[in-house]
């Protein structure tokens, strides 16, 4: 009866380097849909499209994904993930003797990079046909970045009623995105400029808001 002999260095390293290889074809295919759905809108995108994008044959692009809807998917999940981390840094508590003027301009810098930067997550997220289970996903990440800047709010407005916090943290958010808007159809100094609007405007907001909270420059 003979032995039963291990695998050797290069049988084990094979299929490593071909989840590798498969890792690298799926970023390759995510970064061209990224680019056909920020430039065709996700309706109008095709799995066509997408592939001719990233030089490949649609056949290569179907070995990974059965659909462009399951490629926004995993695109939009890797996107949501990212954002939640930007989202927990931009939002931590900061020490009262920051200036607001600090405060707001740090935040609206880590989502405003985060967004252009990826600029499909704006084109899918607010776009006419949301894919898939993203409407959901979008809602609960809506939800949890309400809470974490009602939690914030309510340490610069101490004494303030639950319910003015949570409006105030959604006229907030509102002016955010609708800035956000502007900022991402523009380029360069223009688009500097309007993120220095979106401060101001967010600024002098909560100024009256929470009052001697914080310190000036």
């Amino acid at each position: 009866m003979s032995e039963k002999t291990e695998p050797d260095k290069t049988e084990k390293e094979q299929p490593r380097r071909r989840q590798a290889r498969g890792e690298r074809r799926i970023a390759q295919l995510l970064q061209a849909a990224a680019q056909v759905f920020c430039t065709s809108g996700y309706t109008a995108a095709s799995t066509n499209a997408i592939a001719r994008e990233a030089g490949v044959s649609p056949g290569t692009l179907y070995q990974f994904f059965p659909n462009k809807e399951a490629i926004a998917i995993e695109l939009g999940d890797r996107l949501m993930h990212e954002m939640r981390e930007t989202y927990g840094e931009a939002l931590a508590p900061v020490d009262p003797a920051t200036p607001l003027e600090e405060a707001i301009g740090s935040a609206v810098d880590r989502f405003m990079a985060f967004n252009t930067d990826h600029p499909v997550f704006f084109a899918l997220m607010h776009g006419p046909d949301i894919p898939g289970r993203m409407a959901e996903a979008h809602d609960q990440l809506h939800t949890t970045v309400i809470g974490r800047i009602e939690i914030l709010l309510a340490s610069l407005m101490p004494g303030a009623p639950p319910a003015d916090v949570t409006r105030t943290a959604h006229v907030c958010l509102g002016v955010y995105k609708a800035g956000l808007e502007l900022v991402l159809a523009h380029e360069g100094a223009e688009r500097a400029a309007y993120v220095q609007e979106v401060k101001d405007v967010l600024i002098r907001y909560l100024e009256p808001l929470v009052g001697g909270r914080f310190g000036r420059t």
